[in-house]
């Protein structure tokens, strides 16, 4: 059977860590990128149309032409399964936000914005070759094949062949370290032995995660119940610029944070300012305008787009369900890429100079207070360049 749009692609279920021995049989790895899922469709034979389908069925090869332009290098009969990358030059990084651009372009500015901002697609799994469905082959043989193409064609830019290790230690290193290059946000697990299965959650998605800080400028709900906290960093003139915001916050969290808010005075950073609800949304959420003086230790995942969280944060992983400090002084926050979580053993993070740390546990609050010495934070750009040539980091 020769595979057609729609197809839906296999998905994967989130976890926290790499499976540990025995979960899965034979597991491979590969890099996780953070870009826009499609499946690449070349024709059967000569005078077909090359069609690319997003993971909702969408066709949108009118807003990737140079990528339809360049599947003239892939064989005939061919499905590959991977994700869309965009480069944007003036940022000097990969940009989730010029992808969005790219895929919402309608089709007469889709060539100018080609140019602009060049696309890339990095493959990690194959559905069809020659015309043969392989989506039965366990995955063992099927990335086999989906190697052939790029020795024996020798292909290059905008193609390339996702890294993929069986080698836990080396999935280890890529998780920790692959991920502080902009464009990379985890791992993605499979097993050698398994079968490609259209919409069905059989692979596991692990996304690095780090602690950092941000100031806690606004929230939803009321000072009293607080129910999700709108976070901030400074910027280098010294202006306070949102940067994302939380899950919901869990009863106990509420009533902990809401012992420390106060009423915002006027003239806040951010009065007048509208939040969206989520990342690309255009609904707004009802906040309440707090005084900017706390600042929260929280866990992000590497999904940022010009020094914002696409997903919503959550608490660190220290043992705390939240963080809170408050500085006597004028602060800013720095820290992309955020830091590691630092904990000591009783699971109380390491407070610095100038904190007053409170610390919420499943039960009960401790607070700590440390000589006066005032340090600031700013936001700083995170990204590591790659070559636009090269978007996927190999190994």
């Amino acid at each position: 059977m020769v595979l057609r749009p729609p197809v839906r692609p296999m998905l994967a279920q989130a976890a926290e860590t790499i499976p540990p021995p025995g979960v899965l049989r034979d597991p491979a790895y590969e890099q996780k990128f953070d870009g826009y899922r499609m499946l690449v469709f070349t024709p059967t034979g000569p005078g077909g149309r090359v069609l690319l389908q997003t993971r909702r069925d969408a066709l949108v090869q009118d807003r990737f032409p140079i990528l339809v332009a360049a599947a003239e290098q892939l064989p005939l009969g061919l499905v590959l399964d991977g994700e869309a990358l965009v480069w944007d030059p003036e940022a000097g990084t990969l940009s989730f936000e010029a992808l969005q651009r790219r895929a919402a372009a309608r089709a007469r500015t889709a060539p100018a914005l080609a140019a602009r901002l060049p696309a890339y697609y990095v493959t990690f799994d194959i559905l069809q070759a020659d015309g043969t469905e392989l989506l039965t082959l366990p995955y063992r043989e099927r990335r086999r094949r989906l190697e052939v193409p790029f020795s024996s064609r020798a292909l290059t830019a905008p193609w390339s062949l996702c890294p993929m290790t069986t080698n836990v230690v080396k999935a280890r290193e890529w998780l920790e370290s692959w991920t502080d290059v902009s464009g990379v946000e985890g791992l993605l697990v499979k097993g050698m032995n398994q079968r490609y299965l259209p919409n069905y959650r059989g692979w596991t998605k692990i996304r690095r995660r780090d602690t950092t800080e941000a100031v806690i400028g606004a929230i939803t709900g009321t000072l009293t119940r607080p129910q999700l906290l709108i976070l901030g960093r400074h910027d280098h003139t010294g202006r306070l610029r949102t940067v994302g915001r939380t899950v919901p916050l869990r009863p106990e969290q509420a009533r902990q944070i809401a012992e420390q808010l106060t009423a915002a005075d006027p003239g806040h950073p951010w009065q007048g300012v509208r939040f969206a609800a989520s990342w690309g949304s255009r609904d707004f959420l009802d906040a309440t305008l707090i005084r900017p003086d706390l600042v929260a230790e929280i866990s992000a995942d590497r999904s940022i787009d010009r020094g914002v969280y696409r997903h919503p944060l959550r608490s660190d992983s220290s043992g705390c369900a939240w963080t809170w400090r408050w500085r006597t002084s004028r602060h800013s926050v720095r820290g992309l890429p955020p830091r590691p979580a630092e904990s000591t053993g009783d699971h109380r993070p390491k407070a610095r100079h100038g904190d007053l740390l409170v610390c919420e546990r499943v039960s009960r609050v401790r607070a700590f207070r440390l000589p006066a010495g005032a340090h600031r934070y700013r936001l700083c750009s995170h990204h590591q360049n790659t070559s636009p040539t090269a978007p996927a980091p190999m190994p």
